[in-house]
């Protein structure tokens, strides 16, 4: 039996759905490209208004079981609305309002069909939305996968483009693989329990019988390991490189931000509000996926020359940070959790900011390419400097370094000292490579000038917002750890 749905709780992905079907329809009437992307942001920014409002209100729930685990108790829902779901909400709807304003020239010198293009984009940040607000294991998986089916297409979107199809066909094999071990995982975890809603699997795993401890151990490790694949955790990350390169740069953008964010946002809630009695199962899993991650990532990434590659490898060891606090295990879960959302939230602002200016300047292919871009565009040029040194985490980049200290710190707190140690060690690794791609834009020599031209308006206000959101992050990056406090 489901309760009522509430329509206030879903309204952010209600809106995005009818603008997706309504975008779709209008592209059939010929309607200029321009001005369907108007539309697009638009309705991200009414979704992004209906999140504030839910904010300002109290907190809701939808698609509920009429009763708890007992008589009276709270009802087990599939949807909620509370803090947690109202942040990650925000930080997916403004990080694609970026991406809408990225992709304007993309889609017309790359000749995408307008229409598809956007709806396919909404269409995935729904996916997105759902799944911060999933609770119970088949929402998510719903959800998860209504966010990486679109993004096959958005990636190959550039027809006639080889190396865009073999990018769509390399994630979606991937992709398909993960989903079929985490189905399998979740099988095993439902078998186990008899649950699907999160709060009900988590007491009925304190109270597992013995006989059936192997069963949930394996369907544990195996959820986490479908997570791992979505956000491009080590081994599980040879797909991401490749589909960077060859996806469009926005859908690139989407990837690295957007998809990655409602990764960790769902592997979050699984792992503290389903899974946390087998924390000894899964958090020494995730200390040797962190440590592998971030050490792979960094290493390959000093080898890269060009610019989406590289940002391609940094994306892949920021996950190995992202995924250090969660593995404390379940000791002091919370303040882990805490620690890797308020990483992922500035990590969304440092890449996007990266990204807008590596869109803005896509015929810049090379690292050496870059070189003498502050004569040519000195604000471009600074801003690009200042995102690399929010990644490193350098002064006065003071966001990047305050991500890099709270996850340092609840990594210490939680006695994973040795890992400590290893993201102290791949801090100094990736100071190298995002020091040297700024150090190059204020050499003296440069390209041609054929790659020097300034980007259109849309791109300049995604680089002016990110990078005027990312200055009052570095002066008070406290903002975002009192938010996620308030959140969890």
């Amino acid at each position: 039996m489901i309760q009522g749905i509430d329509y206030a709780a879903i309204a952010p992905p209600l809106i995005l759905a009818v603008a997706a079907l309504g975008l779709l329809l209008a592209d059939a009437f010929e309607v200029p490209r321009r001005v369907l992307s108007l539309l697009s942001a638009g309705s991200l920014l009414a979704a992004l208004i209906a999140v504030f409002v839910l904010a300002a209100g109290e907190r809701r729930a939808t698609f509920c079981l009429p009763g708890g685990l007992r008589a009276g108790g709270p009802p087990s829902c599939s949807y909620v609305v509370d803090d947690f779901t109202i942040l990650f909400q925000e930080i997916v709807l403004g990080a694609a309002v970026i991406v809408v304003l990225l992709s304007l020239r993309e889609i017309t010198e790359s000749r995408m069909p307008v229409g598809e293009y956007h709806f396919l984009l909404l269409a995935a940040v729904i996916g997105a939305l759902a799944l911060v607000a999933a609770r119970d294991l088949v929402l998510l998986v719903v959800a998860l996968e209504t966010l990486s089916l679109p993004v096959f297409a958005l990636t190959a979107l550039r027809r006639y483009d080889g190396t865009a199809s073999e990018a769509a066909l390399k994630l979606f094999l991937v992709s398909v693989v993960s989903t079929a071990i985490m189905l399998f995982g979740i099988s095993l975890v439902y078998g186990a329990t008899g649950a699907m809603h999160l709060d009900r699997i988590a007491p009925a795993l304190d109270d597992l019988p013995a006989d059936l401890d192997p069963i949930a151990s394996v369907g544990s490790v195996l959820v986490l390991a479908g997570f791992a694949f979505k956000v491009a955790a080590v081994p599980f990350h040879f797909w991401a490189p490749d589909v960077y390169q060859g996806a469009p740069l926005p859908v690139a953008a989407f990837l690295s931000v957007v998809s990655k964010a409602a990764g960790f946002a769902g592997l979050a809630i699984v792992l503290a509000l389903g899974l946390p009695a087998y924390a000894h199962v899964w958090g020494p899993v995730i200390a040797v996926l962190a440590a592998l991650t971030m050490t792979l990532g960094n290493l390959l990434a000093l080898r890269q020359r060009t610019a989406i590659r590289l940002l391609a490898w940094s994306s892949v060891a920021q996950s190995g940070y992202m995924l250090a606090p969660l593995a404390v295990g379940e000791h002091r879960l919370a303040e882990a959790v805490a620690a890797t959302v308020a990483y992922v939230a500035l990590y969304a602002v440092m890449n996007l900011g990266a990204f807008a200016v590596v869109i803005g300047f896509h015929k810049r292919r090379t690292l050496d390419d870059y070189r003498g871009l502050a004569r040519r565009n000195p604000a471009a040029a600074t801003a690009l400097a200042f995102f690399l040194i929010c990644l490193a985490g350098l002064p006065p980049g003071v966001m990047g370094l305050f991500a890099k200290v709270v996850v340092f710190r609840a990594t210490v707190a939680g006695d994973a000292t040795w890992l400590a140690v290893v993201l102290a060690i791949n801090t100094v690794i990736g100071l190298y490579y995002y020091l040297a791609w700024a150090v190059r834009l204020f050499t003296p020599s440069g390209p041609d000038e054929a790659g020097a031209a300034a980007p259109g308006l849309p791109v300049r206000v995604a680089i002016t917002a990110t990078a005027a959101a990312a200055v009052v992050l570095s002066v008070a990056p406290q903002i975002v750890l009192q938010t996620v406090a308030r959140a969890l």
